[in-house]
């Protein structure tokens, strides 16, 4: 595909559509100063010269329409290269009627304007070197966060986050790289110009960079949308009744016939400014039932793919030796690295002296989620479980699938790159794995893109950003 043409002058309107106090209309390129010069007068009546005023300044007057008042706006005014775009930008500060926001978008389009395509005043802040390209995607996740760590890993990666280190990594190798191309030209003097245990010693640490980074992609990812919580356990124990107690909301339907819920049941709470992603699975026991059984093994896989897992008991259904069996079985189905919170139900139907042997349990709490009864120490126990908390100031977590795809591409170079020198592999071929890796590098900060490529990225960004 084509880029749009910068040589264009874009309008668009950078606020949410709709009714509102306000609305700001953007204007960037080449032409933007004589575009809104031709529409914009001063309340004395005077038409302003842009191109003469100090940069990041406020101008208050008339957007004119065949000498008619349009409407009395604020004009925000961006010399090049200091503005978002990196060229001559201005923002209509405007009233929120969407007929005023289509007359003057209008009629910047009549002076010679078009309308932005989605995402392309940040392409042009990436093309003219504002952003990096993971910084430029970072812009449209900080504009879809919808809670606290969304908008925080947002803005780390919009600060630089790890595109720094990335970078530097892909220097290094670069360096390298450029030594072996070297010995290439001198290859018949036999001469080393890139000494093998340095190289060997850099690649080695380089790629411990790489595979921390591309390993934080879970944590990253579940950051950005939502930590996933499957509450599993055998039926009846409660499971639904838990889901509708977090969400305070009637979600899932509960009933004392087994084997009621047969789907997963999904829906999401914000906790201290984390989002949980809850899933209410179907109780896990033998069953005839071919539909039950397809649920079973669906709560299986669920749980496979969750961060954490809140396994619900019943101290009336079992006893606390045969609940250890049960998590211990299904810790085995799962993964041993899978957190698994014990959690005990309906504790105020029982005795408390009675209950003494669950409490020895991994990870045990103790609630009533008909009562609610401790639900607020479960959350803090799903906070510490997630372990959100300890990189609430972590700077270098990939949220982004693109991002650690094109990872795991460098850590596979990096591999056989290692792989190569231990079996004293000709510099030619070093040479092509390590350029192998650079590019796969160069994909996610942007000095390697394609056309396509950026084409995929900002088409889904919203119009005016």
């Amino acid at each position: 595909m084509h880029l749009p043409n910068q040589a264009d002058t874009i309008c668009a309107l950078a606020t949410a559509p709709g009714l509102g106090a306000i609305a700001v209309i953007r204007v960037s390129g080449p032409n933007t100063f004589p575009i809104v010069e031709s529409v914009f007068k001063t309340k004395k009546g005077k038409v302003k010269n842009f191109e003469i005023i100090t940069s990041h300044t406020l101008h208050f007057g008339d957007i004119v329409l065949d000498d008619q008042t349009l409407d009395e706006v604020l004009i925000s005014v961006f010399k090049n290269p200091h503005s978002y775009t990196g060229q001559d930008t201005i923002e209509i500060s405007c009233h929120g009627s969407t007929y005023i926001q289509q007359q003057i978008l209008q009629l910047l389009q009549q002076k010679g304007a078009r309308l932005a395509e989605p995402g392309e005043f940040t392409l042009r802040a990436f093309l003219n070197g504002k952003l990096d390209l993971s910084q430029a995607e970072a812009v449209a996740d900080l504009i879809s966060s919808q809670h606290a760590s969304a908008h925080q890993t947002a803005m780390q990666q919009l600060r630089g986050g790890y595109s720094h280190a990335i970078q530097e990594l892909r220097t290094q190798l670069l360096n390298f790289a450029s030594l072996i191309e070297l010995e290439l030209d001198f290859a018949e003097e036999d001469v080393e110009f890139a000494n093998r245990d340095q190289l060997s010693k850099l690649v080695n640490e380089l790629l411990k960079s790489v595979r921390t980074l591309r390993e934080s992609y879970a944590t990253g990812n579940a950051l950005k949308n939502g930590i996933p919580v499957v509450i599993a356990g055998k039926p009846n124990v409660g499971k639904s009744t838990l889901l509708n107690a977090l969400l305070n909301d009637d979600k899932a339907i509960v009933s004392d016939i087994a084997g009621t819920t047969r789907d997963v049941i999904e829906d999401q709470l914000v906790i201290d400014g984390y989002r949980f992603r809850f899933m209410d699975t179907a109780g896990l026991r033998a069953t005839g039932d071919v539909i039950e059984q397809l649920g079973v093994e669906r709560s299986y896989e669920y749980a496979r793919k969750a961060n954490i897992i809140l396994y619900l008991c019943d101290p009336a259904q079992s006893t606390a030796k045969e609940i250890e069996e049960e998590i211990t079985d299904l810790q085995n189905k799962v993964g041993e690295d899978k957190f698994i919170l014990t959690v005990v139900n309906k504790c105020d139907l029982h005795d408390q002296s009675k209950l003494g042997d669950y409490a020895n349990l991994p990870n045990v709490i103790f609630i009533a989620a008909k009562t609610q009864l401790h639900l607020e120490e479960l959350k803090k126990q799903l906070i510490i479980g997630s372990g959100v908390a300890s990189l609430e100031n972590e700077n270098q977590l990939v949220t982004n699938a693109r991002h650690e795809g094109a990872l795991a591409k460098a850590e596979e170079a990096l591999v056989r790159v290692i792989t190569g020198m231990h079996g004293n592999l000709t510099s030619d071929l070093l040479a092509l794995d390590l350029k192998d890796a650079i590019y796969h590098l160069g994909l996610i900060t942007g000095e390697i893109y394609s056309d396509d490529l950026l084409g995929n990225i900002f088409s889904k960004f919203c119009i005016g950003k």
